[in-house]
């Protein structure tokens, strides 16, 4: 059972659009209004496990100080707003849609970022503090972004989208981290490490396909109606992932060490859609299905993007054995 959620989590290029096609012909064949009742177990499924193998001691550590802050500031004083651009520009008259633009935008960092780096040759140690402080900084920022850029469109509660953040972020973390402690205490840190952790994306990768599957079959009538659509929204998020990878390549090529340079551009690049999706689909009512919409074909462009550049990281940056890593 682990090795075939672990065989799900490494094709997730092909896992999301066989789930997607899945729940489109639930959709149209019989009503999923019921599934509703199902989006917060599975968003505490997608969301928990990945708390749980989450390194937050290691935020504390220093020595990549430039790398953090190039991040940061890529991840909130560029990124939203692009997409934000990107939103108004091809999503005029479809606010909800923009809306689901601009969550893919807000919460950057995911387990996919250490993975990625990992695959490219760079600094992890960078990379698991982007993934922390940049789901923290996420998860806070986010209600403001929203009220400060969707709210003259787009029906905000700041009170309900803070709620939802705590039950989706802040509960999970909390809890993860102490199933963390307890494994490690009982098992030991080399155990948990090897055997234990990496089945936990896994499990997550369940709760992610579990959530695409609820969000295209309550939104399969309308995209019967309007196929076309689907391509509509692909444009904008492949333009909003290629200035990503531009914009973060020149800032690390230009500023960064090899390892650093590589974790900043999956730093950024990789957002935490599992958290985006949870939020669109849990705290924006009928506007969430449409933005739920767009964060769950970003998953495609997203995945399917990062295993390209993994293969031009050599040419981009050098190889590792030429090119000093950062420690």
């Amino acid at each position: 059972m682990w090795k075939l959620f672990a065989k799900l989590n490494q094709n997730l290029v092909l896992a999301i659009p066989a789930m997607m096609l899945v729940g489109f012909a639930f959709g149209v064949t019989a009503d999923p209004t019921s599934l509703k009742h199902l989006i917060l177990p599975f968003t505490f499924l997608m969301v928990y496990p990945m708390m749980v193998t989450l390194k937050i001691r290691q935020v504390l550590e220093g020595g990549d100080g430039k790398a953090q802050l190039l991040t940061q500031a890529i991840n909130f004083a560029v990124i939203p707003f692009v997409a934000f651009g990107l939103g108004k520009l091809f999503f005029a008259d479809r606010p909800a849609m923009a809306l689901g633009l601009l969550l893919a935008a807000l919460v950057p960092t995911s387990g996919m970022t250490i993975s990625w780096t990992g695959f490219a040759k760079g600094n992890l140690a960078a990379a698991v503090k982007m993934t922390v402080v940049g789901l923290i900084l996420g998860s806070l920022a986010t209600p403001f972004y929203v009220q400060a850029l969707m709210g003259a469109t787009v029906q905000v509660e700041l009170l309900a989208i803070f709620r939802q953040i705590a039950l989706i972020v802040f509960l999970p973390l909390a809890a993860g981290y102490a199933t963390q402690r307890l494994l490690i205490r009982r098992y030991g840190q080399d155990d948990f490490q090897k055997r234990l952790a990496p089945r936990f994306p896994g499990l997550s990768t369940l709760g992610v396909l579990g959530i695409v599957f609820i969000a295209i079959a309550l939104k399969a009538e309308a995209i019967a109606a309007r196929p076309d659509q689907l391509l509509l929204i692909f444009v904008p998020l492949l333009l909003l992932y290629s200035f990503n990878y531009l914009l973060s390549t020149l800032v690390g090529r230009r500023f960064l060490s090899r390892g650093d340079a590589i974790a900043l551009v999956y730093g950024t690049v990789m957002r935490n859609l599992s958290i985006a999706l949870a939020v669109a689909i849990n705290a924006f009512g009928a506007a969430g299905s449409d933005a739920a919409l767009v964060i769950a074909l970003a998953y495609i462009v997203q995945v399917q993007s990062a295993a390209w550049y993994v293969r031009f990281t050599p040419r981009v940056f050098g190889s590792p054995q030429t090119t000093p890593q950062s420690a």
